[in-house]
């Protein structure tokens, strides 16, 4: 799994200026047809697609026809497609895989907005400038199309629909993927995103997609989906046991990666828009409200799971030892939950010393709580049941607030510091983009094997 992304996070969204971009000589859509053998389609595929863009699309675009590895005339095609039209341009790759041709074409587009659709033009082209405008004004960050939405209009074989529904079906639950449709071949990307994204991506085959998609959202960027007019090819290559076992693959060894933290899906963050409801809070430290929030939801459970487990530990045990047994699991798992989700601590670098320090606040908790029983003992002598929770609920919300303040100022104060840096670049992104542009990181070290360029 590649985690070297370039440079820091990403910047605000802005809204692209198309004069700007025209006077650069760059255009602003750069739409991608991946093609393996397709002499027959690819010629037509280009004209229609070439076509409709002159005519409805606002902006300059560019077509770019990514052959990866044909053995038939389809490398002819596209060099006569890329001569007779000006706007069009071939890519000739010596391997096979659409994430392939997806990767090596999008790393070196000049296009700000980046997008690509499967030859046979399955899907109604009218649904094109919806798919970019999102990202063109800088409202979202990569757009897909959905065949499952609501709003679609589908025409296919009932093994198809089976099998995409599946598929979608498992994404959702092994994945907790949002989307709906991860496999539909119409897609778009803002270049500042597929720099930063395309990196941690390794599969270059039909799992591509399913990938980006899950990185994308697990990273907290908006994903755009529109609905679409759909017919299935009934001519089409795709082996469809061969390609479910590879996503299926690519399926496992994300939701692995995610699992122990081994992406730097932080590296991703946006900082918010321009929506006053955004902006820091006055007086607030930076991050203090987004890890308030995170910790609150972590310390409510906690408390339910220890309250849980009191009351289970009760049945066979005296009071003090049920609240430590209890206060110990709970805690143990509230650390873990809090260095994940709060604090946004991934990986396993740091895990043992923030346990051990998470103990340390643990044993503070535990004097407080048993502090409050023996002191509740001494009063009353044989207290209820219900008046031992009572007690050691009090107990545990001023020792939630003490527990608080302990990791931010000493078991997570890196996190801490980095929400507040994030914070004031927040800030200096609203006083103007110049003012928080972030310093020269280093520079793409991933290879891609690019052929020859028509």
């Amino acid at each position: 799994m590649r985690t070297d992304t370039p440079w820091g996070t990403l910047p605000a969204r802005d809204h692209l200026l198309a004069g700007a971009v025209d006077a650069a000589g760059a255009p602003v859509l750069d739409v991608v047809v991946p093609v393996y053998n397709e002499e027959k389609d690819l010629e037509p595929c280009v004209l229609r697609l070439h076509d409709h863009l002159a005519r409805t699309f606002p902006y300059s675009f560019r077509i770019t026809v990514a052959d990866n590895a044909s053995t038939d005339r389809t490398p002819e095609v596209a060099a006569r497609l890329a001569a007779a039209l000006p706007r069009v341009r071939s890519y000739r790759l010596e391997e096979k895989g659409r994430g392939r041709a997806l990767r090596t074409v999008w790393s070196h587009s000049d296009a700000p907005v980046l997008a690509y659709m499967d030859v046979d033009l399955s899907t109604d082209l009218n649904a094109l400038l919806p798919l970019v405008a999102p990202l063109i004004s800088g409202h979202s960050d990569l757009a897909i199309g959905s065949r499952l939405s609501r709003g679609s209009r589908v025409v296919r074989g009932s093994k198809r629909e089976f099998v995409s529904r599946a598929y979608n079906l498992i994404l959702r639950s092994s994945l907790a993927a949002r989307f709906s449709d991860a496999q539909c071949g119409f897609k778009a990307v803002r270049r500042d995103v597929a720099e930063r994204l395309l990196p941690m991506v390794e599969d270059s085959g039909w799992f591509f997609d399913t990938e980006l998609l899950v990185l994308a959202e697990r990273a907290g960027l908006r994903i755009h989906e529109v609905p679409v007019d759909w017919v299935d090819d009934p001519d089409s290559t795709v082996h469809i046991v061969r390609t479910a076992t590879e996503d299926l693959k690519g399926v496992w060894r994300v939701g692995r990666a995610l699992a122990v933290g081994a992406l730097p899906l932080d590296r991703l963050a946006r900082p918010f828009g321009d929506d006053p409801r955004d902006r820091a809070l006055s007086g607030v430290p930076g991050g203090l409200a987004r890890q308030l929030v995170g910790f609150c939801v972590v310390g409510a459970l906690s408390t339910l799971v220890y309250l849980a487990l009191y009351s289970l530990f009760r049945l066979g045990a005296g009071p003090q030892l049920a609240n430590g047994g209890a206060l110990l699991v709970s805690a143990v798992a509230n650390t873990a939950a809090n260095r994940r989700l709060t604090f946004g601590v991934r990986g396993r670098g740091g895990a043992v010393r923030h346990q051990a320090q998470g103990l340390v606040v643990f044993a503070i908790g535990l004097s407080l709580t048993s502090g409050s029983l023996a002191a509740l003992g001494a009063a009353t002598g044989s207290p209820s049941h219900g008046t031992e929770l009572a007690v050691l609920i009090a107990a545990n919300l001023a020792a939630t607030v003490l527990r608080f303040l302990l990791f931010r100022a000493w078991v997570f104060p890196d996190r801490t510091d980095r929400a507040d840096r994030a914070d004031r670049s927040r800030g200096a992104y609203e006083d103007g983009p110049a003012a928080a542009a972030p310093s020269a990181g280093p520079a793409d070290d991933t290879h891609h094997e690019l052929g020859n360029v028509r």
